[in-house]
């Protein structure tokens, strides 16, 4: 593994209030209603679970595990579904919950294959957005931050399953 080491970028505080206006937003949007959030795993598990903490309408949790495949680094777009959904979508609003969403390839496929489950609705939340990185459009429905181009780790986020569990978001910088 190359040297490098971490520079915070966003304190566990920065992003405890922002999760915490999120999740104030989403309970005004489904007041009366309940929520299904998926977590998009690995990395957003640590995010879901902080946002549905502050939620304050019935939440129920479900996991899904995808992987992208193509040549190269770049993901394809094509996905293969590692780990489904354990309970249908039918008539559900649902909010996909990711950790980072960088050239929305896999998310547009993602959120197609969803779209197909027949939820009643059907947003996207992320805790981190790059949106100079977008190669295909994505209505991202809830944004905690908008990042530059940057190596980011920490919050569910890892370099080679490294720094995952750091409670603040950090770059990680090559030496």
């Amino acid at each position: 593994m190359p040297k490098h080491h971490v520079e915070p970028f966003l304190t566990e505080e920065e992003v405890d209030k922002k999760i915490q206006e999120i999740g104030d937003r989403i309970s005004r949007d489904y007041k009366g209603k309940n929520v299904h959030m998926i977590c998009v795993l690995k990395g957003g598990a640590f995010f879901m679970c902080e946002l549905a903490k502050r939620i304050t309408v019935p939440v129920s949790l479900d996991f899904m595990y995808v992987s992208s495949y193509g040549s190269g680094t770049e993901s394809s777009g094509n996905i293969k579904i590692v780990k489904d959904l354990d309970e249908p979508l039918d008539g559900k609003d649902v909010i996909i919950v990711e950790d980072i969403i960088d050239s929305g390839r896999t998310l547009s496929r993602l959120m197609e294959l969803l779209s197909a489950r027949n939820p009643k609705s059907l947003k996207l939340c992320t805790l981190l957005d790059k949106p100079d990185r977008r190669v295909v459009d994505v209505k991202v429905d809830y944004t905690c931050f908008e990042i530059p181009d940057e190596f980011v780790v920490g919050y569910g986020l890892d370099y080679d399953q490294m720094y995952r569990n750091l409670p603040y978001i950090g770059i990680v910088k090559f030496d």
